[in-house]
């Protein structure tokens, strides 16, 4: 990914994270033993691990942000990794995870294609999710550094915004659900600056940003392409947070509104790293 890309995102990334600690209540969800997020996540990783718990399961968390999530299997009994490109974030992270008392969440600073040498180790399951591949220029290193984190059988899952979300404009007032963005990967990032955060109307002065558009075609390509097998894949139709103006709250979600044409606004892919005695393509 080219520096000056980089840059800016982790300017953008660190500044937000002051604000999404109090937007996101980290200091109570820290001081709550029983608070947990990433519930869909967890159900869909339940069926692909021994008995559908994460107990004694090592997983590692790529850009796991204030570590939320990450805490959060770590109350589900994980032995858990989470990374991140911020600083700030990471700092974050670790401070909550002491807060929390989960000794059993540990986390890193690290661009994704760098965490299998910094962590020197492989993991029963990797995961990432909502809001990540867009701020990927590589998809094909990201898996592949996936496919090395992998333990032998291991299991993977993205959980993200669909490509074709990404692809609605988003800047409409009249609550239609419009294509104004590009579907297919550019090759080429978007340049915004809005200086807005999603989590709240504070201004950022580091409001800089830029994200890549990757169609499903080539995330699946991606995995395949690291040597994973595909062993679920699902279109979601309701997303965790207002990513389209024209969306309205509903029972598991923000949705289109009724009479509104149905899109698919979340997806998630769970792969499979070679059993023992295979070997990776």
């Amino acid at each position: 990914m080219p520096n000056d890309y980089v840059a800016a995102n982790m300017r953008n990334w660190d500044e937000r994270v002051a604000d999404h600690l109090v937007a996101y209540g980290a200091e109570a969800f820290a001081d709550d033993p029983a608070a947990l997020t990433a519930r869909v996540e967890a159900e869909l990783l339940a069926p692909f691990v021994p008995g559908g718990s994460f107990e004694g399961v090592t997983m590692l968390h790529q850009q796991c942000h204030i570590g939320l999530d990450t805490i959060s299997f770590a109350r589900r009994g994980a032995d858990i990794v989470g990374t991140d490109l911020s600083g700030a974030a990471i700092a974050a992270a670790r401070a909550l995870a002491a807060r929390a008392g989960t000794p059993n969440a540990t986390f890193l600073q690290s661009a994704n294609e760098d965490v299998p040498d910094a962590v020197g180790r492989r993991f029963d399951v990797v995961f990432t999710s909502v809001g990540v591949l867009v701020w990927l220029s590589d998809l094909d290193a990201w898996a592949q550094s996936i496919a090395r984190l992998l333990a032998p059988g291991g299991v993977f899952l993205v959980y993200d915004g669909h490509p074709m979300m990404a692809a609605m404009e988003d800047g409409r007032d009249d609550g239609l659900l419009v294509v104004g963005e590009p579907y297919f990967a550019t090759g080429e990032p978007r340049r915004f600056d809005d200086g807005a955060t999603y989590a709240s109307e504070n201004r950022m002065e580091n409001g800089v940003t830029y994200q890549w558009p990757h169609d499903l075609s080539e995330i699946l390509t991606a995995v395949r392409g690291a040597g994973l097998s595909i062993e679920a894949f699902g279109e979601h139709r309701s997303i965790p947070w207002k990513a389209l103006p024209g969306l309205v709250p509903g029972d598991d979600g923000w949705v289109p509104p009724e009479g509104s044409p149905d899109l698919p606004l979340m997806f998630s892919l769970i792969a499979r790293g070679p059993g023992r005695g295979e070997t990776r393509g």
